[in-house]
């Protein structure tokens, strides 16, 4: 690989931030052409399609750079406490069973699609999926399932469970970002058009409207002009709780895999999993207090500009030129996230479920705990919690559900 032209991450966050303020200045623009050009492209996909082409053309390389950790670790958790902390749990229950089915669907649609895009090319292109021990690729598409109904822990642990090697897992490594994040990317286009999918789903999104309209109604009730003060109080309620939910995984986690390393199978022993879990539940716990109060100073949009932030240092990692090294690789996972969207479709249709809860529903299992709050933090700010509950379950069911799909591929694998 050549030297990337830059490699300083302070000029790559610069780049990255300017990124974002031109999106955000043209997305707001009355200029005719911005308006239809964001008509139809979703600000929120540009800011994550643009620093893409950042790794794409060598500018720079994303495996280098610790934006996505400190992204990740530090401001995810904060963004979702800022999020959470105005969050309506009555309203959240409200929204009913739908979300729960369209999310095991998900899984299911990943379990299912692995081992039917296998026995689909072993018919059509049987070179594309089979290899010699041990460089199967029934082998190296558990991975991808791990991460696709969990998240990297599950990867690690499937990598680990079905002896996945280096080669072969680095592939799998790039099948995952490039079809994730692609999907991804559909699924955030789409969530501009979430009202004409409803009619054509014939759904009803009547409770998702009326806990928007209500966390509307709430943040013009207490809206103000932040003060300084003000600004100071989010940024310690939200790295505080950041902070705590380091200190506490730092020793939650250690503890759980030294004295009950059989937990590992539910990703108990990761400490990101139990950053999430803490954040968001400092974050509940805040909501029922006066710390809601600062929602009206604009503790979710300061949260908001920490979740786009993450959402650009995710789309760096996306390498649209990968697609041409092994382009079989790639088709066949292709293959197997339309077996996904397919069964989501369909589900969503039969129970007439909302383009929320298939988004999220899809994102929770192959996004994780990073993408899932963005997508649903896309439809309004007090939604985010949805996608990181649903998230964290994924962490749960992730190695389960990954090593059935392993079994089964490996069942009709030619």
């Amino acid at each position: 690989m050549n030297e990337p032209l830059l490699t300083n991450d302070a000029v790559i966050f610069g780049i990255i931030m300017l990124i974002l303020g031109v999106v955000f200045t043209t997305s707001s623009s009355e200029n005719t052409f911005w308006k239809k050009f964001y008509a139809v492209v979703p600000a929120l996909l540009m800011c994550y399609f643009l620093p893409s082409l950042l790794g794409t053309f060598g500018i720079i390389d994303p495996g280098a750079s610790r934006l996505y950790f400190v992204a990740s670790r530090y401001l995810l958790p904060a963004c979702l406490v800022l999020l959470t902390i105005s969050v309506d749990l009555k309203e959240i229950v409200k929204l009913g069973p739908k979300a729960l089915i369209m999310f095991f669907t998900a899984t299911v649609g990943i379990v299912l699609g692995g081992p039917l895009a296998i026995l689909l090319f072993s018919y059509i292109a049987p070179e594309l999926v089979s290899a010699p021990p041990p460089n199967e690729v029934w082998r190296g598409m558990t991975t991808i399932a791990g991460s696709w109904i969990g998240g990297g822990a599950n990867q690690a642990a499937m990598k680990e469970v079905f002896e996945v090697n280096g080669e072969l897992f680095s592939k799998m490594v790039a099948v995952d970002i490039i079809v994730g994040n692609t999907w991804l990317g559909v699924l955030l286009a789409g969530i501009g058009y979430s009202k004409y999918i409803d009619r054509k789903l014939k759904a009803d999104a009547s409770a998702i409207e009326s806990m928007k309209h209500k966390m509307e109604a709430f943040q013009q009730k207490n809206a103000k002009i932040p003060t300084l003060t003000d600004l100071m109080k989010i940024l310690m309620i939200g790295f505080i709780c950041t902070g705590i939910a380091h200190y506490l995984s730092d020793w939650i986690a250690p503890a759980i895999g030294e004295h009950f390393p059989s937990l590992d199978k539910y990703s108990l022993t990761s400490g990101f999993f139990w950053i999430v879990v803490i954040a968001t539940t400092l974050g509940v716990i805040l909501s029922f207090t006066k710390v809601k109060e600062l929602e009206g100073a604009g503790a979710s949009k300061i949260g908001s500009v920490f979740i786009y932030i993450l959402v650009a240092t995710i789309g760096m990692h996306m390498d649209i030129m990968a697609v041409f090294d092994d382009p079989g690789l790639f088709l066949v996972g292709l293959t197997w996230m339309l077996f996904h969207v397919a069964l989501l479709t369909l589900v969503a249709k039969l129970i007439r479920a909302p383009y929320f809860f298939v988004a999220v529903g899809s994102t929770a299992n192959v996004g994780g705990a990073a993408s899932a709050p963005v997508v649903a933090a896309a439809f309004h700010p007090a939604l985010a919690p949805v996608g990181v509950l649903l998230a964290v379950l994924g962490y749960v069911l992730g190695t389960y559900g990954a090593y059935l799909c392993g079994l089964l591929m490996s069942a009709v694998s030619p």
